[in-house]
């Protein structure tokens, strides 16, 4: 009994060994496509720029008689500045956050991603994002330095204009 065990454990060990020795090794990485820089650089946007943005687009929505929260992120999804009114619902904070994470995460404006989450439903359950109007990534060419969400309106195009206003007043200061 005790070699059958053994020669069944054996048989076992050389099959296992076997299988892993038809797997070709992996050929190493082309330097050619990877950067050969330690150290990289990358536009992003200032807090001055970003305070600015949240204050303009406020702002605007105020003299539109809309109460309104507005936050700005880096490049990153880290929050630079958040502005909320007086008269903003709870929500509006949060929402506000989201949609400008959302908005530099895809790089692309959050409407618009509400609109192909109609044949992605996934696409609204990735977590800390929000796929409703109202965020707009902020570009200098063609990178994307940051974002901006704004929440509260009863109409998401509404938040959506006011943080497009509060990008093209700054965008002469961006350079682009």
């Amino acid at each position: 009994m005790k070699l059958l065990i053994f020669t069944l454990a054996a048989a076992s060990t050389f099959a296992a060994l076997s299988v892993h020795a038809q797997v070709p090794p992996l050929e190493p990485l082309s330097t050619e496509a990877v950067s050969t820089q330690a150290v990289i650089s990358q536009k992003n946007l200032s807090y001055v720029h970003a305070m600015q943005l949240a204050q303009t687009a406020v702002a605007v929505c105020a003299k539109n008689n809309q109460s309104v929260a507005a936050t700005v992120v880096d490049r990153s999804g880290i929050v630079l500045a958040s502005l909320r009114s007086n008269g903003a619902g709870p929500t509006s904070y949060a929402g506000s956050e989201r949609k400008a994470y959302t908005a530099v995460s895809f790089k692309t404006p959050t409407g618009t991603l509400m609109e192909r989450s109609v044949n992605v439903p996934n696409l609204s359950n990735i977590p800390g994002t929000l796929a409703l109007t109202g965020g707009v990534p902020i570009k200098v060419g063609n990178d994307v330095i940051g974002a901006i969400g704004v929440g509260g309106a009863p109409n998401g195009r509404i938040d959506e204009q006011c943080a497009e206003y509060a990008i093209n007043e700054i965008r002469p200061l961006l350079g682009s």
